[in-house]
Parts: C-alpha cells; sequence; structure tokens
C-alpha cells in the first residue's frame, strides 16, 4: 500500500518524542465542521508558530443523535524546575 512505510515511520517518530518530553495536551478549539478545522491549525501555523508536530486532531465519530465532532489541541511540555 502506497505510503504506508512513511505514515509508520511518522508515527514511530511521534511516540519516541512524546516519551522524550513530558507535558500534556492542551485543546484549543472544537467544531462540527471540517473546514473551520483545517483553517484553524492553518493560523496556528501562521499567526502563533505552532508546529504541526505539536498538533493534534482528534475525531469523534458521531451517530444519529451525536454528530461528528473534531477537536484540536497543543502538546504543552512541563516546564522544567
Amino acid at each position: 500500500m502506497p505510503g504506508q512505510q512513511k505514515r509508520k515511520r511518522s508515527r514511530e517518530r511521534a511516540h519516541r518524542r512524546a516519551t522524550a518530553v513530558r507535558g500534556h495536551w492542551e485543546p484549543l478549539f472544537s467544531t462540527r465542521e471540517h473546514g473551520e478545522v483545517k483553517e484553524y491549525v492553518r493560523r496556528l501555523a501562521t499567526e502563533r508558530g505552532i508546529s504541526p508536530e505539536c498538533v493534534r486532531i482528534d475525531q469523534f465519530c458521531g451517530r444519529t443523535v451525536h454528530p461528528t465532532s473534531y477537536r484540536v489541541s497543543v502538546f504543552v511540555p512541563e516546564a522544567s524546575a
């Protein structure tokens, strides 16, 4: 399957990075529109200079009663004391 190896390496790098740096994911934005999520992530990168590697998009799959929603979170490293 094309691109499968690239996705696997990307997930492995993200996992190594997550174990190397302690911190937490802080939710910033939630919506039901996919277009709004894409625009918000674009603005994060341009206005705040946040790296795409530090952004996580969660998709909560909906059913008839609960529509699909999206949540954008950013990784916040713990302050070293």
